[in-house]
């Protein structure tokens, strides 16, 4: 997968991203991260990309030709490479934006390429994002100084779904709202810590248990810590009443 990303300060978005795992994976091919710098592509002479607003207010504004410009050179770049640029998903990262969430990573990290727009100021030109964005998103209802931060969450979230990235796989499926609930607690050793012992089901080595005490873990973490999740987990996955021999996860649910 391919990750573009238009933004101001390409050096700030690559120190952050060519380091760790996401570092590790770009080296071995998994995933490949560009930082195109949109100030490149201004026609002013001083590299002037931003300007005042229209109508007034506090600030100033990103101007519509260098973003334009920039997201060309891109799509160009990836027609050559791939011949399809005209069906590359545009990320314009802003606080007006859906909210970023697990299932828009897992969607996302399906794309071969992917473009995303940073922002700075007051924002961009809404005529620039009228005709290139497809999607607006957010990754949470606060506000930044510059959209390179958000990119980055973004980008690490994302690309930690594409296979060969993490060393296990099996890690991204298991972890918190992978399947709508936050992730069970886990333990290392030593077994015991400060008086704390590991709890005894994980050392028995019978893994039905252990799956099932983790499930409901999990559901009594969730309806603690955020329980709006764990109302639409209920209502997407209705309880199941096992009879009296059974064993039923019913109890944590109430």
């Amino acid at each position: 997968m391919k990750f573009h990303i238009m933004t101001l300060f390409p050096e700030m978005v690559l120190d952050g991203l060519h380091t760790s795992i996401i570092g590790r994976a770009e080296e071995k091919g998994c995933i490949s991260i560009e930082a195109v710098n949109i100030r490149d592509y201004t026609a002013d002479r001083h590299k002037k990309v931003d300007d005042y607003t229209y109508g007034g207010g506090a600030g100033m504004l990103m101007q519509a030709q260098p973003v334009y410009d920039c997201w060309k050179a891109v799509c160009e770049k990836i027609d050559r490479q791939k011949g399809n640029a005209a069906k590359t998903r545009v990320v314009y990262v802003t606080p007006q934006g859906e909210v970023f969430h697990q299932k828009k990573a897992a969607e996302l990290s399906k794309e071969e390429d992917l473009i995303l727009l940073c922002g700075h100021y007051e924002g961009i030109d809404e005529r620039v994002l009228e005709e290139i964005v497809t999607d607006y998103i957010s990754i949470g209802d606060y506000v930044l100084t510059g959209g390179e931060l958000a990119a980055m969450v973004m980008v690490d979230a994302i690309a930690r779904l594409v296979p060969g990235v993490l060393h296990n796989d099996e890690s991204a499926q298991t972890e918190s709202h992978a399947n709508g609930l936050l992730e069970y607690p886990q333990y290392s050793r030593p077994e015991i810590w400060h008086d704390k012992r590991v709890p005894e089901v994980l050392m028995s080595g019978h893994h039905a248990n252990i799956e099932q005490w983790r499930q409901e873990q999990s559901l009594e973490r969730t309806r603690l810590r955020r329980p709006e999740l764990y109302e639409a987990y209920l209502l997407a996955n209705p309880p199941k009443v096992t009879g009296k021999k059974g064993r039923s996860i019913c109890s944590v649910l109430k």
